[in-house]
């Protein structure tokens, strides 16, 4: 995979839209751009309007499939549907086509919300209902606004800056309290500890911020976790 400074990768709409560096062509070029920013808005708006109470499975799109996460994963999708709730996820592989694939095979709404990457990244191979997008946050507006809830499986950066946007999200009342359930207590545990003596113990967060979001390594528990406080807060 090519990293980020390489030279001769192919640009995203996003680096394109948020460049610095472009010359005053963009005087005459955003008023165009914004125009496509609605239409994705519209277009997503359009699509996954009738998806019905929904829960989002975060994860990282490098877990193989022989992994125990990508088969917790899809037992969550597969639980998912069987609770009456569609799944959606990025769309991509690794966590992202296990959650979908559960969801399919289990007579669920498996919906792919995929993003424009400077490499290849198809949607996987069990999606209902998908939708791909140029820009990061219109996808980011899309997760939170049809999702009632969040399960969210190890991952990398893209997995975190999900998970954190949530956390803030609820933390400031921009969105109802809905729950946030992290899968995999060998991978989170470190990250909440030190959210308690760091973050806490500086007072950057107050104790009921460490309880937007609940452990386990149970996928049958992270389901019921996420469905049952999903119904709760909705109410």
């Amino acid at each position: 995979m090519s990293g980020p400074f390489s030279p001769g990768l192919q640009t995203t709409a996003d680096e394109r839209f948020l460049s610095s560096l472009s010359d005053t062509s963009w005087v005459h070029s955003d008023p165009f751009r914004a125009m496509r920013i609605q239409s994705e808005f519209v277009d997503g708006f359009g699509i996954l309007a009738e998806v019905g109470p929904a829960i989002g499975v975060f994860g990282s799109a490098r877990t193989p499939r022989e992994d125990p996460r990508y088969q917790a994963a899809e037992k969550i999708g597969a639980g998912l549907a069987k609770a009456g709730f569609a799944t959606i996820t990025g769309g991509g592989p690794g966590i992202m086509e296990a959650a979908n694939k559960g969801a399919a095979l289990a007579g669920g709404a498996s919906v792919g919300l995929g993003i424009e990457l400077p490499f290849e990244q198809e949607m996987n191979d069990y999606i209902s209902m998908g939708v791909n997008f140029r820009y990061f946050f219109v996808r980011k507006v899309m997760f939170i606004k049809y999702s009632m809830g969040f399960v969210v499986m190890p991952g990398g950066f893209g997995t975190f800056d999900e998970v954190f946007e949530a956390l803030t999200l609820v933390q400031t009342s921009k969105v109802r309290s809905f729950p946030i359930v992290l899968f995999g207590s060998r991978f989170w545990s470190g990250l909440l500890d030190w959210m308690g003596e760091a973050m806490l113990g500086d007072a950057y967060i107050e104790a009921r911020d460490l309880k937007l979001v609940h452990l386990t390594d149970d996928p049958d528990e992270a389901v019921e976790l996420v469905t049952t406080l999903a119904v709760s807060s909705d109410k």
